[in-house]
């Protein structure tokens, strides 16, 4: 019986990888750099010649090994075919064979995209754990989110499913989002947002702020820490983000029911204000049912990744 399995998560910048045991126990960990030039025709092959000497320091052979699998950045479609991932130089690939073929073909590969993998992960072992249906929200540059439901991905048709920061939420938006759309969550919502509105909400108030110290470099912690300390104008940014976050769980919840929604990246770390002023419009927004699902903490950080690209070879 193969009782391991192995995780890759393709970044940028880095490629994170993981050895686990199939009980989920993380034996070893490591970062290979992302070699983007060429069109990103390295990355796979430096992956695969590291990995090949991870697996014979830990004694094991490819027999060993349950699966692997890979996070990309981008939308990967049913039969593992990725159209482009920007970030890598990658156009038309199919990731997952091509693993397998370096890896000697003796493996099998499994490839989704990131924040889906990541969404598996914390339903794994991280702020998930128990549950078999989930929505993870990652709260950092962009919003990003994956749907677990009864333990798999739901990517969609086209590799869509979990796109959340691209819904349009707000109406009354003028600027453009990265997406090319207008009003999306993730112009308000994610660390990026919530800066811009906090300079929005200074720039047309004489109110006392602490946030004007900041300058054009504030970011979304010094909005939170602001916020935490009593300042108004950084309550009313918060309150104004959190507002549309949970309008936007709602909207999922009526859609979906997961069990619960994760919230990760790096506003998360706001903590207990940020999940209790989300809960707040949640609540507002979800009256149909008293039994709702709660909102929790991601708690694998970075490794999210590795756990769900090693989780999705189980099934």
């Amino acid at each position: 019986m193969s009782n391991y399995c192995i995780g890759i998560d393709i970044g940028g910048t880095t490629v994170k990888c993981g050895i686990f045991k199939v009980s989920g126990e993380l034996i070893d960990k490591w970062e290979v750099p992302t070699r983007k030039e060429n069109a990103g025709k390295n990355i796979l092959p430096d992956v695969a010649e590291v990995l090949k000497k991870k697996i014979v320091s830990h004694g094991l052979t490819n027999n060993d090994i349950r699966g692997i699998g890979l996070g990309v950045p981008g939308p990967v479609e049913p039969n593992g075919y990725v159209s482009v991932c920007v970030n890598l130089g990658w156009h038309k690939i199919y990731p997952a064979r091509e693993m397998s073929a370096l890896m000697g073909g003796t493996i099998p590969c499994k490839v989704g995209n990131d924040a889906n993998v990541a969404a598996l992960g914390e339903m794994w072992m991280g702020g998930g754990k128990g549950r078999n249906s989930i929505i993870a929200i990652t709260l950092g540059t962009g919003v990003g989110g994956g749907i677990i439901i009864d333990g798999k991905i739901v990517a969609g048709a086209h590799g869509l499913g979990g796109e959340i920061g691209h819904m349009h939420m707000r109406e009354e938006e003028k600027e453009f989002c990265n997406c090319g759309g207008r009003g999306c969550l993730e112009q308000v919502a994610s660390a990026t947002g919530i800066a811009r509105e906090a300079k929005r909400n200074l720039a047309k108030s004489d109110l006392p702020s602490k946030m004007r110290e900041f300058g054009d470099a504030i970011t979304a912690k010094d909005v939170c820490d602001c916020a935490k300390a009593g300042d108004k104008l950084a309550i009313d940014t918060m309150e104004t983000c959190c507002r549309y976050l949970g309008w936007n769980l709602a909207l999922l919840a009526y859609v979906v029911d997961p069990e619960a929604f994760v919230i990760g990246g790096g506003v998360s770390k706001a903590g207990a204000y940020l999940i209790n002023l989300i809960q707040l419009y949640f609540n507002e927004f979800t009256q149909l049912s008293a039994n709702k699902p709660e909102i929790v903490l991601a708690t694998l950080g970075n490794d999210a990744g590795i756990y769900g690209c090693a989780r999705m070879v189980l099934d």
